[in-house]
């Protein structure tokens, strides 16, 4: 999904003080905070911290004009609070990130979150913080890891947009089994509106 820069360098005034974020969008938008800048790091021992933040930050900005989807109404509002630590350049020359996404009301990705990543490498590639052919190496709070990178750039709701590529690791961990019953009327499903 083309994924883009909306806001860059909002001042948002919280308890922490005023602090600036970015705003992406890489299938939802997410508001996106440097952790040293409000005297924190992305690191377990901080959580509560760190989760106190991200649900303000979002709040914050939620129904600001920045919170608007260009093109569609239903994706509008800040989804979650992308809380990251910059953690150098690795060997290989790809740019090396840790975060916490705290989405919807306080929940928090155990992965370094798809959406989120897509929105932070759009950001970082319309800041030129991220060269073509780089990478970004995207650590979650509890060591999991995806690898980020650009593969195309494009115009899409009218905002110079990149196409990302995010891979990472994934385990089966469940089946389930559905049966319908024949004489279930709405085994087709239903629709009110």
């Amino acid at each position: 999904m083309a994924s883009y820069l909306l806001a860059q360098d909002v001042e948002v005034m919280t308890s922490r003080g005023a602090v600036r974020v970015d705003i992406g969008f890489g299938g939802a938008i997410y508001a996106q905070l440097r952790a040293d800048r409000v005297g924190l790091a992305v690191v377990p021992e901080q959580m509560n911290e760190l989760l106190a933040i991200g649900r303000e930050v979002k709040w914050l900005l939620n129904d600001s004009p920045y919170a608007r989807h260009p093109s569609d109404d239903r994706l509008g509002g800040i989804y979650g609070t992308v809380v990251f630590d910059e953690l150098g350049t690795a060997d290989d020359g790809s740019l090396h990130q840790r975060n916490v996404t705290i989405f919807a009301d306080g929940e928090v990705d155990r992965s370094p979150c798809g959406s989120g990543s897509a929105a932070r490498l759009a950001v970082l590639a319309a800041r030129g913080e991220l060269g073509p052919g780089q990478a970004l190496v995207h650590d979650s709070i509890v060591g999991s890891t995806f690898r980020c990178r650009v593969v195309a750039s494009l115009i899409a709701d009218g905002h110079p947009a990149v196409i990302p590529e995010i891979t990472g690791m994934a385990y089966r961990c469940g089946t389930s089994e559905f049966t319908l019953d024949p004489r279930d009327p709405f085994v087709a499903g239903f629709v009110l509106r």
